[in-house]
């Protein structure tokens, strides 16, 4: 649009700058507060972010994907299937261009996409977010979750101070493998090994994800797998309640059980929580976030 410069100078601008914000294009409200915006990215794909508000806190979960490789078997944006790796222009954009924007508190990568599947543009994104020239927070004040890629956990957690949390759902590899395909390459025993180099018992926090299945990983032998797994680590276990998606395969594991399952790591030394849902009425709570139909549609 910029007519007095030559098709030539424009061209090169837009090769090495990204230029302006994109503010939301859709926004959805749900009954408990929880907002999901809907953004379209420079190459005219579309993410999803959430913004949870709760009582003295605010957490914005963004997205670093369109769509995901990892084709978990209980997650919406994994049945999507993978278009684009986010910038790190795009990623800052799901922040900068919020309206809550100043209400913000936390920060979580577990919105589409595997962060460290586009991890070049995830650390950069990081930079600006913890850098006194950008918004200048505590790495504290931020999570990044994966289901653990080795190479990129590793630089992950060497180049940045930020919370990591690990997508696990199994402690058995081979039932692991059947939910989370990128088990078969990155095995969680591996990854737990190469956690334990790392000290996670100050203010840093090492967190693991499981989501219950009814009658798949909720019974008391699961957990007393989890706690062998995890032992020696300085860990936390966020227990979460699967949301239904459709054409799941699997159904959620009832509140009684959840709470077994939590008082016996608990009782075993593995500090657990059972994560409140947010936003299931919109389709913003973990793993239905997707983008499928949206992309099919602007086609």
């Amino acid at each position: 649009e910029m007519t007095n410069l030559s098709v030539k100078h424009r061209g090169s601008l837009k090769e090495e700058y990204e230029v302006g914000g994109g503010s939301p294009v859709e926004c959805m409200r749900s009954s408990d507060g929880t907002i999901k915006y809907l953004y379209r990215t420079g190459e005219n794909h579309f993410v999803e972010t959430v913004y949870i508000p709760e009582y003295e806190r605010t957490t914005l979960c963004i997205s670093s994907q369109v769509g995901c490789k990892m084709n978990c078997k209980f997650c919406m944006t994994g049945k999507q299937g993978f278009s684009a790796n986010l910038t790190a222009y795009e990623i800052l954009n799901q922040i900068h261009s919020l309206p809550e924007r100043n209400k913000l508190t936390n920060v979580v990568l577990m919105g589409m996409g595997e962060p460290l599947d586009n991890l070049d543009e995830v650390l950069k994104a990081l930079e600006v977010m913890t850098s006194s020239y950008g918004y200048a927070w505590s790495p504290k004040r931020i999570t990044l979750s994966t289901v653990g890629l080795r190479k990129g956990l590793k630089r992950f957690v060497e180049e940045s101070g930020c919370h990591l949390a690990i997508s696990l759902h199994s402690p058995l590899s081979q039932q692991r493998a059947a939910l989370i395909p990128a088990e078969r390459a990155y095995p969680i025993t591996e990854i737990t090994e190469l956690l334990r180099n790392y000290d996670f018992s100050g203010q840093r926090r090492l967190s693991f994800e499981y989501i219950l299945l009814k009658g798949v990983n909720d019974s008391l032998v699961y957990a007393k797998e989890l706690v062998k797994l995890l032992r020696k680590l300085d860990c936390r276990v966020n227990l979460i309640r699967l949301h239904a998606i459709p054409d799941a395969e699997f159904k959620g594991s009832e509140l009684e059980t959840m709470l077994t399952f939590r008082d016996y790591l608990t009782a075993h030394g593995l500090f657990s929580t059972i994560r409140a849902s947010r936003g299931e009425d919109i389709f913003a709570a973990c793993g239905m976030l997707s983008t499928a139909r949206k992309e099919k549609t602007d086609e």
